[in-house]
């Protein structure tokens, strides 16, 4: 089963049980409804409530990343003056809007105005609103009760209510980019819900870099009437999604989250980053969203449990559910590493002697039929070094006679990109030019690209994840062999031991989906 695949054929109990629910308003057990969901991040048409000719106004720059990324739905605005914005005319208030045209109203208005507004979207049959607006349960006691009475509200009228205090929502399956700050991610399976604005943004920013791209992310704000859990939970069902990331400071209920967690494992893999893990970065996450962090331990043995895996740094967390979205899930932890110089194969073989993982020893009939590959001088084990041995169709003839073994379950390729670094070094010095270098470059580029694709098409026909590595896909993006890893969707890791940690997440997740009988 891979990891991408795992959530499918989910039931659909939880929408079905919904289907009565009022249009915005909450579903089973208090959830929102799946079309206030939609609503949210399907809309037909979205309201920008507070639009501003000032660059620098989250009224701008919302509007302008909604038009910017593409959003093909209708597009409205409010200003208090009705000047023109972005070639957009302005209505002075939602009144003067047409009836039943836009499902979301994004909100740059003060706190102060949003009642009034909500009651007014309402009218005009807005079903969901992300609220920009600050000064709500993150400010004090003042601010607390300001949050419980618009939440009241938007019950009240029937509206789904994102936030307040959050940065937006990004849905590339609507090319939706409702936010106040950049970027607009590739496509992808990856669904992101976070506490924190900026985290969404820090993961926004590794979709566009690695090419593993999101399907919607969502800052939750202060989660005043919709949760992190709640956003996941619907994304466990989203067909556009295969595996959550998530950001969470605060847990209010810890023993309802761990079996939140645990439904939402069991439909896809979910990657989990916690901030308040220390006294400091409780206090730090209680000023910041007005949460109430939970005993670090409890909260890591709890995800543990329900199948979640946890995350210690931004990075990881994203390399995890990249992982999930791309690789399918190996069927044992038997791993073979092939690489094309020693010392990486050596502090990669390391990492997984530390892991759960199993650094498989060679067959013997597979350490013939290398051997008839490869000159004698090869390592003759795993690590399987190449010691400098490959020809033309050296690697992809050995790599897929190491991934069709039957005893092996998963691969680790170090050393892509080593020749095309050489031919830029050769096409960028003094000498390219009338030296006869441009076929020998072009050759490296060319074998290097093919090395990416077959790791790609050899994955593809056994199932079994093969995980290429190298700090060229950081350090020279461009380069063919992480170039093309992007190309065909997949994440070039920047070292061996960030690969092992990686697919040490895969094998834990696939091995607690068979425990509780998911495989």
């Amino acid at each position: 089963m891979s990891a991408a695949g795992a959530g499918e054929g989910a039931a659909a109990s939880r929408r079905a049980g919904a289907a009565g629910a009022r249009a915005g308003g909450r579903g089973v057990k208090g959830r929102p409804s799946d079309e206030a969901f939609r609503a949210l991040f399907e809309p037909r048409g979205v309201i920008v409530a507070g639009a501003s000719s000032h660059p620098g106004k989250f009224g701008f720059v919302s509007l302008h990343n909604l038009l910017a990324a593409g959003y093909s739905g209708r597009v409205f605005a409010t200003n208090r003056e009705g000047v023109e914005v972005l070639g957009v005319p302005t209505a002075r208030g939602v009144e003067e809007l047409p009836d039943g045209a836009a499902d979301l109203v994004f909100v740059c208005t003060p706190a102060s105005a949003n009642p009034d507004l909500l009651r007014a979207c309402a009218a005009k049959g807005v079903r969901a609103a992300f609220l920009t607006s600050a000064g709500y349960g993150e400010a004090g006691a003042q601010g607390r009760r300001a949050q419980d009475d618009l939440v009241a509200l938007a019950d009240e009228v029937g509206i789904l209510l994102a936030g307040p205090n959050g940065q937006g929502v990004v849905s590339t399956p609507a090319s939706l980019c409702a936010q106040i700050v950049a970027p607009y991610p590739p496509a992808g399976r990856i669904g992101v819900a976070s506490q924190s604005g900026n985290f969404v943004s820090s993961f926004l920013n590794y979709a566009v870099h690695s090419g593993v791209g999101i399907s919607r992310a969502v800052s939750a704000g202060n989660a005043a009437a919709v949760s992190v859990p709640d956003f996941l939970d619907w994304f466990a069902d989203d067909p556009a999604t295969s595996v959550g990331l998530a950001y969470v400071e605060g847990v209010p209920d810890g023993r309802a989250f761990a079996e939140r967690v645990r439904s939402i494992s069991e439909r896809m893999p979910l990657v989990l980053l916690k901030g308040g893990a220390t006294a400091g970065g409780q206090r730090a996450a209680a000023s910041h969203t007005g949460s109430l962090a939970t005993d670090d331990r409890v909260f890591d043995g709890a995800l543990r449990q329900a199948g979640a895996v946890r995350a210690r740094g931004v990075e990881e967390a994203y390399e995890a559910a990249a992982t999930f979205a791309t690789q399918p899930l190996p069927k044992g932890n038997r791993v073979v590493v092939m690489t094309t110089a020693g010392g990486w194969g050596v502090v990669t073989a390391d990492a997984i002697t530390t892991s759960e993982l199993e650094l498989a020893p060679l067959a013997p009939d597979l350490v013939a039929a290398i051997d008839g590959k490869l000159p004698p001088r090869w390592s003759r084990g795993n690590p399987v070094d190449l010691a400098g041995g490959e020809t033309r169709d050296t690697i992809p003839e050995v790599l897929e006679m190491i991934a069709t073994h039957p005893d092996v379950d998963a691969v680790i390729q170090l050393g892509l990109g080593i020749q095309s670094n050489q031919a830029r070094m050769m096409r960028e010095g003094p000498f390219y030019a009338g030296q006869g270098l441009e076929r020998i470059v072009a050759f490296h580029e060319r074998q290097d690209a093919r090395y990416a694709q077959a790791a790609a098409d050899i994955s593809q026909a056994t199932g079994k994840p093969i995980l290429l590595a190298t700090e060229l896909g950081v350090t020279q993006p461009d380069n063919p062999g992480p170039a093309t890893v992007r190309a065909t969707g997949r994440l070039c890791y920047p070292s061996g031991p960030r690969a092992v940690a990686a697919l040490e997440q895969l094998w834990r997740y696939g091995r607690w989906r068979e425990r509780r009988g998911l495989r």
